[in-house]
C-alpha cells in the first residue's frame, strides 16, 4: 500500500471524510471560490471551477452554499480574499510530505503548519525541498464489480490512461494532467460509472514505515488534514499490509 491511494483507502476506513463534512465543505468552498476568482463563475469556460464543484457536489454540499462561495469568488458578495501557499517537509522516518493549502494569513498558517510538524516527530523544510519527489496526475477510479478489465482496458487506454491497477475493490486509472477530462469524459460516455476523479500527486518513490513510524505519519496526516487552512496532504511513506493491524 503506497502513495496517494494508500493515504485515500486508510481515510475511507476510517470514515475521516464522513467524520468531518463540515471541515471539509469549508474546504472545499474555499477552492470553489479561489477558481472562481481566478478564473471567472462560469464552470463551463473554468475546469478549475468545474472542478472544485464537482468535489463539492460528491461531499453533498448544499447547492446555494455552491453558489455563494461561486459568487464570493468573482465579488458578487463580500468574502475574504484566499491565496495558494504551499509547505513541504519531513515527517516521521524522512517521508517526504507536500502540503497545499488555501490561506487569508500566511503569517498565521506558516507557523501553525510547522508546529504541527514539529508535534508529530517532523520537521518543516524549505521550499522545493520535496516537491520534486511529487509528480502531478490525473486519479479516475471505477468499481471493479461493474466493469471487467478487458472493458476497462479498452476505453481508458484509447483515451489517454497512462496505467491501471487494481487498489482494494476498485479500478484505478492514472493520466497525465492534459489527459485528464478526455479520459473522464470517454469512461462516461462509455457507461462506466466513476466513484472519483481528480487531480493528485503521486510520489516517485517511497519510503517504507515500521508499526510505530506509521502511527507516527498516520497522526502527523490526520493532523494536517484537521488544519483549516490545508486543501491537500501529499506524503511518499508505504506501511505494508503485514503491518497494518499493529498501526491501527
Amino acid at each position: 500500500m503506497a502513495g496517494h491511494s494508500h493515504w485515500a483507502r486508510i481515510k475511507h476506513k476510517k470514515g475521516v471524510l464522513d467524520a468531518r463534512r463540515g471541515r471539509l465543505w469549508s474546504k472545499l468552498a474555499r477552492n470553489i471560490i479561489v477558481a472562481a476568482r481566478t478564473g471567472g463563475g462560469d464552470p463551463d469556460q473554468n475546469l478549475a471551477l468545474r472542478y472544485a464543484i464537482d468535489k463539492a457536489k460528491a461531499a453533498n454540499m448544499p447547492k446555494d452554499t455552491i453558489e455563494n462561495a461561486i459568487k464570493k469568488g468573482t465579488g458578487d458578495i463580500a468574502g475574504a480574499t484566499y491565496e495558494a501557499v504551499s509547505y513541504e517537509g519531513y515527517g516521521p522516518g524522512g517521508v517526504a510530505v507536500l502540503c497545499e493549502c488555501l490561506t487569508d494569513n500566511r503569517n498565521r498558517t506558516a507557523p501553525e503548519i510547522k508546529k504541527t510538524f514539529e508535534r508529530h516527530g517532523g520537521n518543516l523544510g524549505a521550499a522545493g525541498c520535496v516537491g520534486w519527489l511529487f509528480n502531478s496526475r490525473g486519479i479516475i477510479t471505477v468499481s471493479a464489480a461493474e466493469v471487467s478489465e478487458d472493458r476497462l482496458v479498452e476505453v481508458a487506454l484509447e483515451s489517454g490512461a497512462e496505467d491501471y491497477r487494481m487498489a482494494g475493490d476498485l479500478w484505478e486509472i492514472t493520466c497525465e494532467p492534459a489527459a485528464f477530462e478526455p479520459l473522464r469524459r470517454a469512461l462516461t460516455n462509455a457507461g462506466i460509472a466513476i466513484q472519483s476523479a481528480e487531480l493528485s500527486k503521486i510520489p516517485k518513490t517511497t519510503v517504507t514505515l515500521d508499526a510505530e513510524e506509521g502511527r507516527k505519519m498516520l497522526a502527523l496526516m490526520e493532523s494536517l488534514e484537521e488544519h483549516d487552512d490545508v486543501q491537500n496532504v501529499y506524503a511518499n511513506f508505504d506501511i505494508p499490509e503485514s503491518v497494518m493491524d499493529a498501526v491501527k
